[in-house]
């Protein structure tokens, strides 16, 4: 049963569409239709976010397309992603052009 989204080709997290328990299986659609899983390490509230790949320590986080933060430390794939994990940090957009 899908449980989870994706929006964009480049997030490294999912969102779910409802709320997910430790040890549940989340299913989601990739963009070609196709159905993922992963297993949540975590309890996952409704509408939060779980990591889809290995997040490194300072890496950016990526949902619906666009940097939301970088992980304060390493995430594992299918742990909950939330403030207590990453840190908002204003990029120099002139720096990525």
């Amino acid at each position: 049963m899908i449980n989870a989204v994706i929006i964009s080709e480049k997030d490294n997290v999912i969102v779910a569409i409802e709320p997910i328990k430790k040890g549940d299986i989340v299913e989601f659609k990739d963009l070609n239709g196709n159905i993922k899983s992963i297993k949540a390490i975590d309890d996952i509230k409704i509408y939060h976010k779980l990591a889809l790949t290995d997040i490194k320590k300072g890496e950016p986080v990526i949902k619906y397309g666009e940097h939301i933060g970088f992980a304060l430390n390493d995430i594992k794939i299918g742990e909950h992603v939330h403030d207590h994990n990453i840190e908002g940090r204003r990029e120099d957009l002139e720096a990525i052009e």
